[in-house]
């Protein structure tokens, strides 16, 4: 018999690779994403996914690096209590940043400006039992983990590791096959919002819940970018 998935147990293994300097496949909530944490781990995500290097990444999240590195007025933070805590509902939260932050001061400089943009940063908030305990270890040693979905370049979110692309499979040291994602019926990645305008940048997984929960309890009603 599988044994059953130990989130913490998985996410420790990943943070050690990461810190090593290496590339790891995560399941999230909304699909397979491929992380690192230095400058040589982003390059060889990239060339396995055939990403063009500018495009912008995310962080691998947490409730406390979020009230540390965003800068929000108390509504809008309580907007993203709302949706990631109250709903336990995934979201890729954009807000203008502290640059200043140990976070960013321990990144190598090409990999903060693939990771800001500006001076505004995403983090990947309640991305599953697995992302919420590596934005733990993120958090506490200070080593930001970024990442993006584990797939080529507009080929689409993968939510089993058995569909990821070979290339990108053979790029990580480490692959965490927890099986189908929680909320793979959406087909999409993370929904994405930059709570600084309330505009959703991407539409993606859980959109229609964000919405409503933002409405319902704020009277909010996204702008959604083009």
């Amino acid at each position: 018999m599988l044994a059953a998935p130990d989130p913490r147990s998985d996410a420790e293994r990943v943070f050690r690779t990461l810190q090593d300097g290496g590339v790891a496949i995560v399941p999230t909530a909304i699909g397979y994403a491929i992380v690192g944490a230095t400058s040589e781990a982003i390059r060889r995500t990239h060339r396995a996914k055939g990403r063009a290097p500018g495009k912008y990444s995310a962080f691998t999240g947490s409730p406390a690096l979020h009230d540390e590195i965003h800068i929000l007025d108390p509504e809008r933070r309580a907007m993203v209590r709302m949706i990631t805590q109250a709903y336990d509902l995934p979201v890729g939260a954009i807000a203008p940043c502290r640059k200043d932050h140990r976070i960013f001061r321990n990144l190598d400089p090409d990999v903060y400006a693939q990771s800001t943009y500006q001076d505004t940063a995403a983090l990947l908030l309640n991305g599953g039992p697995v992302l919420v305990e590596l934005g733990r270890l993120s958090h506490e040693h200070g080593l930001g983990v970024i990442g993006s979905s584990a797939n080529r370049s507009l080929a689409g979110t993968k939510f089993r590791v058995q569909d990821i692309e070979p290339e990108v499979l053979a790029a990580a040291d480490l692959v965490i096959d927890h099986g189908l994602v929680r909320w793979a019926a959406y087909g999409k990645s993370s929904t994405m919002i930059d709570f600084g305008t309330l505009t959703t940048t991407r539409v993606g997984a859980c959109h229609d819940l964000i919405c409503d929960v933002l409405c319902r309890h704020f009277g909010v009603r996204l702008a959604v970018a083009d």
